[in-house]
């Protein structure tokens, strides 16, 4: 009797456990699973900044979705032995208790999901699968994985450290320029020179540096340049002529004066220029005089723009035109004169004489610019360090010091430098840029683009330096605008980034037309672009340049949609 029951109840939980799995609703999720469509975006998944974004949509059919059934949805990206997941999708059944975005089960319906993971090296060769396990009261069923997306782009990660530091420049001048001025007066209405002015004591002073000028192998005699006055009385037209005349007068006496010193005269070496009455100077005079009712006179000037008319009502401030005429007027009768003398600096020869033999006895400009005659980076570093220690305020020497540091990768030893040159000059533009650069190279992004901030006016390399750090970031737009105008690898790249496939002339244009990185980034704007020539022209020539381009390119997927293309097969097999 007891045989007989037990084999009943086994039974009756056999057919029960059927029943059960027969009402389990999650198997008809299993077999309908075919009927769900998903989407990533993008696809493949792209890496900007130093992540990995995606947007996930999702659809579900009528009478899919049991009304007491939760679900969650994990993208996750696999490469190679690891794996890394996305935060997950919680979606529900009309009457489930559990946490997600409900799903109509009548109706069926639809889902959307952002998530972002940081970018591990490798994830560039993956695929992203879409892993769903359903639950139904205390039970839970995986669904078969769904892949959504075949590997990462990692474009932006082809960035070169191309960080620009700035020297500190020199302000060396070949020659520079010297003025000599003298005056020559005039009596009224007369443009003849006199013998007293020629021997007023600013002519005397000119006469005694010529024989000296002419004997200096460094001083050249530029040029003569005359402005002649007429004081504002009598008639503007005869003014404008007597200024003309006092110009042409003064030329030649003073250039009977050069003659006389044996000094030769070029043709069109005086240039005289009649400027007719002189009211300006007028007002000036009257502004520092101490005659009575100067002010008067001023607001008549400032009143009156008809030169006639100005003088007429200043004559007819009686007694004091006569003031004005004894203390005013002589003085604007005039020709200015300048004698321009073109002193020369050392020679380029000499200079390097002089490194090489008495380097102290230059002078700071001359000792940075001696650097610039030299492409050995040993010899430049000497100079610099010779500029540091013998001008030691100058914040140029460290600086430039560090400069060449930089260009050798000797990251602590420049930042050393240029901390001192920041000591020296504070907050200086160019440091602050070089400083950034240190801390680019190093890593620390927001603090390079702090010091870059503070870099303004340093030079057109602050903006490109910021474009670096705009595309590692994923800021293409900020990066294309920093490289306005520039034409190198970064600036296309920014572009191509950016959504312009349209990047050849800026590859082309540059400095870096011939790297190998160069007809790769062309190559990839080839496929973007669908031109199969561009692509697999500029892929072979970048392959010839740098053979490990060959299986970088054929695991990109930036070319995914050419893999089964028999050129690019050609190409990188």
């Amino acid at each position: 009797m007891m045989k007989n029951q037990n084999v009943k109840l086994t039974a009756l939980a056999a057919i029960t456990a059927t029943a059960f799995i027969a009402c389990n609703p999650l198997n008809k999720m299993v077999k309908r699973q075919g009927e769900v469509n998903y989407e990533l975006t993008p696809n493949p998944a792209e890496m900007h900044g130093d992540s990995i974004r995606i947007s996930l949509n999702g659809s579900f059919p009528e009478k899919y979705f049991n009304k007491k059934v939760s679900a969650t949805i994990t993208p996750v990206i696999v490469y190679g032995e690891s794996s890394e997941s996305f935060d997950v999708l919680k979606i529900k059944g009309e009457d489930s208790e559990e946490e997600g975005s409900t799903i109509n089960y009548e109706k069926g319906g639809s889902v959307s999901h952002s998530a972002v993971i940081p970018y591990k090296e490798g994830m560039e060769t993956a695929t992203v699968e879409l892993r769903v396990t359903g639950k139904y009261k205390e039970k839970t069923k995986d669904l078969d994985p769904v892949k959504a997306a075949d590997g990462t782009m990692i474009t932006s990660k082809l960035v070169m450290n191309s960080d620009k530091g700035i020297i500190g420049a020199d302000a060396f001048k070949k020659f520079t320029l010297e003025d000599n001025n003298v005056e020559i007066h005039y009596l009224v209405n007369n443009a003849t020179v006199r013998g007293s002015e020629m021997s007023d004591k600013d002519i005397k002073e000119l006469k005694s540096k010529l024989k000296g000028w002419k004997e200096d192998p460094k001083m050249e005699f530029n040029n003569l340049a005359i402005s002649a006055y007429a004081s504002p009385e009598g008639e503007l037209s005869k003014n404008e002529n007597l200024a003309n005349e006092r110009a042409m007068s003064a030329g030649k006496s003073l250039e009977s004066l050069l003659k006389r010193a044996k000094i030769e005269i070029p043709e069109g070496f005086t240039t005289g220029n009649g400027k007719g009455e002189d009211w300006n100077g007028f007002k000036s005079l009257m502004q520092a005089s101490d005659i009575q009712d100067k002010e008067l006179i001023i607001r008549v000037l400032e009143t009156y723009q008809d030169g006639a008319k100005r003088e007429e009502e200043i004559k007819n401030l009686a007694a004091t035109y006569k003031e004005v005429a004894k203390k005013v007027l002589p003085e604007l009768r005039r020709a200015q004169c300048n004698l321009v003398m073109k002193h020369h600096n050392l020679t380029d020869d000499e200079i390097k004489a002089l490194v090489d033999s008495k380097i102290d006895s230059l002078d700071v400009e001359q000792m940075l610019y001696a650097a610039t005659l030299y492409t050995d980076e040993a010899k430049k570093e000497s100079i610099y360090k010779s500029v540091s220690s013998i001008h030691s305020s100058d914040w140029r020497g460290p600086n430039n010091v560090g400069y060449i540091y930089l260009t050798q990768n000797k990251l602590a030893e420049a930042k050393a430098e240029f901390d001192k040159a920041n000591g020296l000059s504070a907050n200086n533009p160019v440091v602050q840029n070089n400083l950034g650069v240190i801390e680019r190279l190093n890593g620390n992004l927001d603090a390079a683009m702090e010091y870059y901030n503070n870099a303004s006016g340093a030079g057109a390399e602050v903006a490109q330096n910021k474009g670096i750090i705009n595309i590692i970031k994923g800021n293409y737009a900020d990066a294309v605008a920093n490289y306005s105008g520039v034409n190198s690898f970064n600036a296309a790249l920014a572009k191509l980034m950016n959504g312009d496939n349209a990047v050849g002339a800026v590859i082309d244009g540059s400095d870096d037309k011939d790297e190998a990185l160069s007809y790769y980034l062309k190559a990839v704007a080839g496929a973007r672009a669908g031109d199969n020539d561009m692509m697999i022209n500029n892929l072979k020539t970048a392959i010839s340049k740098d053979a490990a381009l060959k299986a970088k390119a054929k695991g990109d997927v930036e070319f995914i949609k050419f893999r089964d293309n028999a050129d690019f097969q050609a190409a990188v097999n």
